[in-house]
């Protein structure tokens, strides 16, 4: 994972006219600090956005991935999100490093 400072990477594909995309847009920008994301915007119609949504087949727009892999598809599960978060903060920590000790 190439991310800056440890932040974890999300990419969004968006779609026009999606009221899902926007809200997903809105909340993760309201939490890229407090969860510590990196996020970035693909448009569906661009090059990248074809081959992820080919790659992944999510049912509804936005595609979400988090560190490449497949998170959601449709209205953005927050709990969710902020439960992974909070994993990966734990399971990366200099405690968990160490052991537990």
């Amino acid at each position: 994972m190439d991310v800056d400072k440890g932040k974890i990477p999300v990419v969004v594909v968006t779609a026009p006219a999606c009221h899902f995309c926007e809200d997903a847009e809105r909340v993760l920008a309201q939490r890229v600090d407090t969860l510590g994301l990196e996020v970035r915007i693909v448009e569906l119609e661009s090059e990248e956005g074809i081959q992820l949504v080919a790659e992944h087949r999510p049912a509804l727009s936005p595609l979400v991935l988090v560190d490449g892999a497949f998170f959601s598809s449709g209205r953005l599960p927050r709990r969710k999100l902020e439960k992974l978060v909070a994993a990966r903060r734990t399971a990366t920590s200099p405690a968990a490093a160490a052991g537990g000790r």
